[in-house]
This record gives structure tokens, C-alpha cells and sequence, in this order.
């Protein structure tokens, strides 16, 4: 019987704060009860805003906290080759399309339907969807405007992607609490997110389409992650359908929250882990302050 394998992946973007000490205590937590595995993800896609500073205040941040991880650490800037090969799975099998659209250009044609008095539909975190006017382009269009090097975003075509599912179901588990000892299925409705990005011209990859692909070479069996990301487990289980990999079991813990009660924030530096115990807090602290003693 293969190990559980559980795993903390944070961005380099920022400093971590009380809500990261949270997942990545609880992660370790349930690896050692269970004898499982506790993986390091540096999730450093974006190479515009990580930092090898940040990446060095993580390591920093969570051997202070006492957290042990296996070696060596997966570092996605390493490995763009391998979501290439995932994207170009979704490409062959016409999932996905080329987005020229411009942000002012999907701006301007949601702005014109509000207007007009046409509320236009929002994803779960508030943002519009896109309008996906590209789905209509000739095969000869797109290559005509890829090869005359036009920006362009490869979106994944949710609803086809969906046709396609040899069920019409799609799930996932979820742990109904951090013990682990029952779970519930979960009804995925990935429409809700539109046509997401999966990988740029000049990046190829995001995170849902990196974050799939990871978790499956990782053998990760089980995610544990903040509740913020509840909802967008469902595009995940749609990539992971169509790409023919595992589906992980799920827990999306609570988050940690501000005086203001909203979920922190990297810029909030009064929760920053450096911050705390720079202030003198000890590791003992943090387990306090996040009720994981």
C-alpha cells in the first residue's frame, strides 16, 4: 500500500502570513498521524512577481515553524515542459482555443452589453467571464492571427470539455474534517469559472493546469487547502478527466482571518510570519494563534 502523500505549495510572491503557518502545520500534522509523505511545492509560474528573495523567507519562514519536507523541493519554473505536454494533450483533443481578446477589448464589450441593461455573469470570485467571441474563428483565422504573432491566451472551451466526459457526472471527495475518517461527494460545476486561462503565449501554464499536472507526478493522494479555493477544485476535476490523471481526496480547510474578518493577505504584514517573530513570537504562538496547538 503506497503512502499518503500530503504537500504545502506556496508562491513565492510575498512573505507568508498566519493563514500559510496554518496549512502547512496542518498538512505536516496529518502526514505524520498518518505515516504519510510532506512535500515542498514552490509554485513560481508567475516570474514577473516570485522572487528567489521570497523563496528563500519560505524555506526561512517554515524551518522556523518546524516544518520537515522531502527532498528536493519541485520548483514549477523548472518544469514548464511538463505542462506544455499537458496543454498540448487539450489542444489535439480541441479543448481549448486561442484567445485574442485584449483586457480593454473584453472590458469595452461587457461594458456595452451592462449598458444596455444586461447584467453580464461573474465567476465565483467576481470576475466577468470571458465572452469567448474567439470560439467562432476559422481554423484558418487563428493561425493567421497566431502567426502574424498577435498576444493570445489558450482558454480552455469549459462547456465542451464537458460535452465530452464520457459521464455527465463530474465530482470530487471531500473530507467532511480534517480527521479524515468520512467523505462526501461534491458536485463540480466548473461553468460557474467560464472559459479559464490555461497558459499564455509567454508562459505556458497557469495554476490550475501546473497544479493538476503537479499533484499527479507528485503521487499527491490527498489536498489540503484553504476553503478559497473550494470552488475551483471543479475546473481542476475537469482538466484531470480529460488529461487521464488521478484525482486526489480533498479537504479544504477554514481560513485564518483578519481583525476585519476577511481571509489575509501577503501585504498584510501585521500577520506575516517574519513580523511575528521578529516581535518575538515563538512557534509555540503560532500554533496558538491558529488553534493548532
Amino acid at each position: 500500500m503506497s503512502l499518503l502523500t500530503f504537500r504545502f505549495a506556496p508562491s513565492p510572491n510575498g512573505e507568508l502570513h498566519l493563514g500559510h503557518a496554518y496549512s502547512a502545520l496542518l498538512n505536516q500534522k496529518l502526514a505524520k498521524e498518518t505515516g504519510g509523505r510532506m512535500l515542498l511545492r514552490i509554485e513560481d509560474i508567475d516570474l514577473t512577481r516570485c522572487t528567489p528573495e521570497f523563496e528563500q523567507d519560505i524555506y526561512r519562514d517554515l524551518d522556523w515553524l518546524g516544518i520537515e519536507w522531502e527532498k528536493p523541493v519541485r520548483r514549477q519554473s523548472e518544469h514548464f515542459a511538463d505542462y506544455e505536454a499537458a496543454l498540448r494533450t487539450l489542444v489535439d483533443a480541441k479543448l481549448v482555443y486561442p484567445a485574442f481578446m485584449s483586457r480593454g477589448e473584453i472590458r469595452a464589450h461587457i461594458a456595452e452589453r451592462e449598458t444596455a441593461g444586461r447584467p453580464w455573469p461573474r465567476d465565483p470570485d467576481g470576475a466577468p467571464l470571458y465572452p469567448g467571441l474567439d470560439k467562432a474563428l476559422s481554423r484558418r483565422e487563428r493561425q493567421r492571427r497566431i502567426d502574424d504573432s498577435e498576444p493570445f491566451a489558450w482558454r480552455l472551451d469549459v462547456e465542451k470539455a464537458l460535452a465530452a466526459l464520457p459521464t455527465k457526472e463530474l465530482s470530487w471527495q471531500e473530507a467532511a474534517d480534517e480527521t479524515l475518517d468520512r467523505f462526501d461527494t461534491v458536485t463540480a460545476a466548473p461553468l460557474a469559472w467560464g472559459d479559464v486561462i490555461l497558459a499564455r503565449k509567454e508562459v505556458p501554464t497557469s495554476y490550475h493546469l501546473s497544479v493538476v499536472v503537479d499533484d499527479a507526478l507528485q503521487g499527491v493522494s490527498h489536498v489540503v487547502r484553504g476553503r478559497d479555493l473550494y470552488l475551483a477544485t471543479a475546473i481542476q476535476r475537469l482538466l484531470q478527466e480529460h488529461l487521464g490523471l488521478p484525482a486526489p481526496l480533498y479537504f479544504h480547510h477554514g481560513l485564518i482571518e483578519g481583525p476585519d474578518g476577511r481571509k489575509l493577505s501577503k501585504s498584510n504584514r501585521d500577520t506575516g510570519i517574519r513580523t511575528l517573530w521578529e516581535s518575538g513570537a515563538t512557534p509555540a504562538d503560532i500554533r496558538r494563534m491558529i488553534r493548532l496547538d
